[in-house]
């Protein structure tokens, strides 16, 4: 037997926090790729510390629904779990390439594949990609468009400013939407001042954020001036500077997300080739905010 087990952050004060996190294991779940799909959360129920004692396989492939490597992919997560031996070395990674560690969970002697977090995996452009798609509901998006990927960005982990120029230059590269530009909460260049950045009429902006939250919901429109009051909502899209602002919300509630986790548990050696197939054409039809 083998098993996928998700884990997230979760939330005590957001309840929608972790719905992107089940449904994608729904998702999954469905398709049988795995004998057990199981979620596990570092702010709500079940938890980490005790998500592997639910799973009865022995071999379990352990995907972080986080944006980058970091603090809870690096520290938190490997040690709730309680997985022997681990070192970020292990992963060999620049902040970007985490891939797979091979592990034993010691308390519960199963073999753990210690996978990296969804959002630095390649096929995470897709997803961005998608995002514009399901926005403007055009699955053509792209001439005389303007995309911008957004990220909270902090000096306290220069990983989370990585994985956003990561996906922005790999965006760009496709050489489908006029202009691409990475943008942040936290740090320059600032997200407030989306269309001094952008030349084009309509621009497309995709949080690389895994649930829609506090940021994504609330700072952000608010920030680039879509509404002045979150509380009254805004118009998608929102005349902003003369631009046609196209806000889409977070990027891991979109349905392909489901196909970025299983990705990760291939790359760890999971045979779950026609699983992939099946679940990457079924969720370019759907969005998770939207089920």
């Amino acid at each position: 037997m083998q098993a996928l087990v998700i884990v997230a952050h979760g939330s005590h004060l957001n309840p929608d926090s972790s719905t992107p996190t089940h449904q994608h294991a729904d998702t999954i779940r469905a398709s049988g790729a795995f004998d057990e799909v199981r979620t596990g959360f570092w702010k709500e129920e079940p938890s980490l510390r005790e998500i592997l004692r639910t799973v009865e396989a022995d071999e379990i492939y352990l995907v972080p629904l986080f944006i980058s490597e970091g603090y809870f992919t690096e520290q938190v997560i490997p040690r709730e779990l309680r997985l022997d031996g681990w070192d970020v070395s292990e992963w060999n990674s620049d902040g970007l390439s985490a891939d797979t560690a091979t592990l034993s969970a010691t308390d519960t002697d199963q073999t753990v594949h210690y996978c990296g977090p969804v959002g630095t995996h390649e096929a995470m452009t897709d997803v961005l990609v998608r995002r514009a798609e399901t926005v403007t509901d055009d699955p053509s998006v792209g001439d005389g468009f303007g995309f911008a990927v957004v990220g909270h960005g902090t000096e306290r982990n220069e990983n989370s400013a990585k994985a956003i120029e990561y996906h922005a230059d790999r965006v760009s590269e496709l050489d489908r939407f006029d202009e691409v530009q990475a943008l942040y909460m936290d740090e320059d260049p600032e997200v407030d001042d989306v269309t001094n950045f952008f030349n084009t009429d309509d621009i497309v902006v995709v949080p690389l954020f895994v649930a829609d939250g506090f940021h994504t919901q609330e700072d952000i429109p608010e920030d680039m001036g879509l509404t002045d009051d979150y509380r009254t909502g805004y118009d998608v899209p929102a005349t902003v500077d003369d631009h046609r602002v196209w806000y889409a919300g977070a990027v891991g509630t979109e349905g392909l997300t489901a196909d970025v986790i299983l990705e990760r548990t291939a790359d760890a050696g999971a045979d779950i080739s026609t699983a992939i197939e099946t679940v990457r054409e079924q969720t370019r039809e759907t969005t998770v905010a939207d089920d």
